[in-house]
């Protein structure tokens, strides 16, 4: 009877015990649940306000002037605000198991434990998270990368060591005829002039090694290949005149540092104006003096060829001696 009476108080232990287990587990998944809904309103509060600005871009390029631009950076954006929600999620899990199940005894936890959810979890958040990110990346490139039939304005730009030569086109492809051109010298940076509010086709193609265009307010950049590669961009318009530095992107040689230029967003009417001078025969400056514009790059300059200081051979010194 003794023996049989104390089976008894054991099972009914091992029956009591089973609802608080229950109830840990439904409150384990509460506090799963809690984080989760904290985590998307506090991505939903982000999202509503100039993060980038605020965080400085999270190292992303601000001051994008075309609708492409903005595209790359909103994505941007929106990728390390998904990020830092994941890690805020998974940083507080971590120091949750660390203050939870921390030791309390020299008697090592059971190992044949699991929990379902838990592993559930963690092998598919992973794969949603991964598949998110890879179609919004996906429509951001077929967007930002596309090609129009009819641009508006159409340009060749022609790369060599080390300059820039830009060629206004009445068409596309090789065969179209360049109706105006504006060419970069040693003592004379070039100047690409293109207008607000229209499309712009870029056709690149280099004389001599790869070089790379580049206009970081443009936050795109497209190598310039030698040969019969013509590297094709469009943007659909650019959004705020001004005077914007551009770059070769791609260590092509011994003044590459220096090979830049300078791109002049102006009005739909002053790039007619221009184009009508330089059709007229007028020089570059003469064409930008005619529109109002400053004749001369602003946010760049020339390099130091050597020819006049600091020479080789400078005219001072006498022949057969040492400087």
């Amino acid at each position: 009877m003794v023996a049989r009476s104390s089976e008894v108080r054991q099972s009914a232990v091992r029956h009591s015990a089973s609802p608080g287990v229950g109830g840990r587990r439904r409150r384990g998944a509460g506090r799963l649940a809690g984080l989760g809904l904290g985590g998307a309103a506090l991505l939903v509060l982000l999202t509503g306000c100039d993060v980038g600005k605020t965080f400085g871009g999270f190292g992303w390029p601000q001051g994008g002037i075309t609708p492409e631009s903005h595209r790359m950076y909103d994505l941007w954006i929106a990728s390390c605000i998904a990020a830092l929600a994941v890690g805020v999620f998974v940083w507080g899990l971590i120091f949750w198991c660390v203050v939870r199940y921390r030791k309390r005894g020299n008697d090592l936890p059971v190992q044949t434990r699991y929990n379902m959810p838990m592993e559930f979890l963690y092998t598919i958040a992973p794969i949603l998270i991964v598949s998110v990110l890879f179609y919004y990346t996906a429509v951001v490139q077929t967007d930002v990368t596309k090609t129009t039939k009819n641009p508006d304005v159409t340009v060749e730009i022609v790369a060599f060591k080390w300059n820039w030569q830009f060629n206004y086109r009445d068409g596309q492809g090789k065969d179209a005829n360049t109706v105006a051109s504006v060419l970069g010298t040693s003592e004379v940076i070039p100047i690409l002039v293109l207008p607000t509010g229209q499309s712009i086709r870029f056709e690149e193609t280099s004389k001599d090694v790869v070089h790379s265009f580049w206009v970081p307010e443009m936050l795109f950049k497209r190598d310039v290949m030698p040969g019969n590669i013509r590297n094709v961009f469009e943007v659909s318009s650019l959004d705020a005149e001004g005077a914007y530095v551009g770059r070769c992107a791609e260590l092509c040689g011994s003044y590459h540092a220096f090979m830049n230029f300078e791109l002049r967003v102006v009005s739909p009417e002053q790039y007619d104006q221009f184009l009508a001078a330089k059709r007229d025969g007028k020089s570059t400056q003469e064409a930008l003096t005619a529109i109002g514009e400053d004749p001369y790059a602003s946010t760049t300059q020339p390099f130091n060829t050597r020819r006049d200081t600091a020479n080789f051979n400078p005219d001072d010194v006498a022949a057969g001696a040492g400087s």
